[in-house]
């Protein structure tokens, strides 16, 4: 059977020129770039090469002194967790952030609630998004930092960063920002972001799993989360993986030359996914669709049915998609971002999430919307068999 791949936010394929960078690289046998011989400098040269040229294409200001940095990491996780420990501090204040975030930030944020900081969580509206006035009210003077992410990993809503990066500067709180969902999506200018630190993940933009980075302005100055080697100026420790540092500068540089290309398609995927479910059957709710969304991001409950049996029912079926983020795929919770939004229980219990990649075709679409209605009828006959009733019928795509 072929295998329809919906599930572009948990992780995308390596981009065949990527492939092949990467392969050249290890054929090349890279050693140390941390060695002070010739073989070492030769890598880290390509290494800064790269640090620099990532920086450049995410709109860093690389050239000034002292420049913005970019600091590797294994991932978007490590380098959310290194900006949030890396800002806070010593105990005490205030750590905000919203309630829609990925878990590699509620998690830690969770935790360092036990270690003596207090946690404040800022609410979201139907649509997922942060009303700059609510915020005011939650960032103080006592407040360490605050952490938000920018595209939403679930409902693909974008934050309007601009009002709350002014209402951080305003009162002196660094703000970190979770744009491994953007990065690779759409243009990131991070200069002109003004915030203090930024997260990406590779493998989010066909790109190799294990590489990331975190962007640091120029005027801050981190903790650092890993001790034991003075590689990246001391910000992180280990030995820095040449080959995974080349494939994600590949990555971004293919992005780049393909962005406008890139956005446009996913968008019309996006849509044409939307509009042919909802078309067929008018139940299905597609949540945010009034809001400003990640071009390739779909969250759809279908009324009547459990997303888990649906989800492991669209496998079967040959159509890969998730209940919401993979770093919480094994939890049968329901989804805090759509709990966080106030949807009806039904809706939570009944989401599911559809990703399209660059790789994705129109024929892709189609056959995934046929097998996906065919899957849903089928299930939501059986549960109405079950009940000796019949199940939602009315349209509530509009909703929000």
């Amino acid at each position: 059977m072929e295998h329809v791949y919906l599930d572009n936010n948990a992780t995308t394929p390596l981009h065949p020129e990527v492939a092949e960078v990467m392969a050249e690289a290890f054929r090349a046998g890279y050693v140390n770039a941390a060695s002070q011989h010739g073989p070492g400098q030769r890598a880290r040269r390509l290494v800064e090469d790269a640090r620099e040229g990532i920086g450049e294409l995410l709109g860093a200001s690389i050239a000034t002194t002292p420049a913005d940095q970019v600091i590797f990491t294994s991932g978007g996780t490590e380098a959310n967790n290194m900006a949030i420990r890396g800002l806070a501090g010593a105990a005490g204040g205030s750590l905000v952030i919203s309630d829609i975030e990925h878990p590699s930030v509620s998690e830690v944020v969770d935790q360092m609630s036990h270690e003596g900081f207090e946690a404040r969580r800022v609410p979201v509206d139907e649509c997922g998004q942060i009303h700059a006035a609510r915020f005011a009210d939650i960032v103080t003077s006592t407040t360490r930092l605050v952490s938000l992410i920018w595209g939403n990993n679930e409902t693909g809503v974008l934050q309007d960063l601009r009002p709350l990066a002014e209402i951080c500067q305003n009162r002196d709180v660094p703000l970190h920002i979770d744009a491994v969902q953007v990065v690779g999506k759409l243009p990131v200018s991070f200069h002109e972001s003004n915030v203090a630190t930024m997260s990406l993940a590779a493998h989010k933009f066909h790109g190799p799993r294990g590489i990331g980075a975190l962007l640091v302005r120029r005027d801050i100055t981190l903790q650092p989360l890993l001790r034991g080697g003075f590689q990246q100026l001391g910000q992180r420790a280990g030995t820095e993986p040449v080959e995974l540092i080349l494939g994600m500068f590949a990555a971004l540089r293919i992005w780049r030359r393909e962005a406008d290309v890139r956005q446009a398609q996913l968008t019309r995927l996006r849509d044409r996914l939307e509009e042919q479910l909802c078309d067929a059957e008018p139940a299905i709710v597609i949540h945010s669709a009034m809001a400003r969304r990640l071009p390739h991001t779909t969250a759809a409950s279908f009324p009547g049915v459990d997303r888990q049996p649906l989800v492991m029912a669209l496998d079967l079926a040959g159509v890969a998609c998730s209940t919401g983020s993979a770093c919480a795929s094994g939890s049968s919770e329901p989804s805090p971002v759509l709990v966080a939004m106030g949807l009806d229980e039904a809706l939570i219990g009944s989401a599911v999430r559809f990703s399209v990649g660059t790789l994705t075709t129109p024929g892709d679409v189609d056959l995934a919307v046929r097998r996906i209605l065919q899957v849903y009828r089928d299930l939501r006959q059986k549960n109405e068999a079950r009940k000796g009733g019949s199940g939602p019928r009315t349209s509530l795509r509009k909703g929000v």
